[in-house]
């Protein structure tokens, strides 16, 4: 079994499908623009990833219950370096000011920001980065934030 796809409330459908397709290079596979019936397909080589759905009136709050981040994993540390110059370019909110290890001395780490509804976002890679400090000392860094 693996994860088919994940879906996320937007509350301007236009404003989250440009961030996902510009900062993570989507296509769009499949899109409503009905009314009240707004939501937008997106992915990579035809394969579904995202869907956003028009149906929140609310940013996104860690303190309800549901999503805690959304993670998505790279090849490599220069892959997410590269990463990291897109999400300066586009002046995105990050969590932590640069890559973050998942703990003391993991293999493992990745770069936190938010999207415009300020759901919470992970790109990450599972080696590599254990040059990289924690975010915090006593808890992972895709923990408590």
């Amino acid at each position: 079994m693996k994860v088919g796809h994940i879906g996320i409330n937007v509350r301007d459908i236009e404003v989250s499908k440009k961030f996902y397709i510009n900062l993570f290079d989507f296509e769009i596979i499949a899109e409503s623009k009905e009314k009240d019936k707004k939501y937008v397909f997106l992915g990579n080589n035809g394969e579904l990833l995202i869907t956003l759905w028009e149906q929140s009136n609310k940013e996104f709050s860690k303190t309800t219950a549901g999503l805690h981040h959304l993670a998505f994993v790279l090849k490599d540390l220069d892959e997410l370096k590269v990463f990291e110059e897109k999400i300066e370019k586009f002046n995105i909110e990050k969590i932590y000011d640069t890559v973050v290890s998942h703990r003391e001395g993991a293999e493992s780490g990745g770069l936190f920001f938010l999207d415009p509804d300020r759901t919470r976002l992970e790109v990450y890679v599972t080696k590599g980065a254990h040059t990289c400090k924690p975010a915090s000392d006593d808890s992972p860094s895709c923990g408590f934030f």
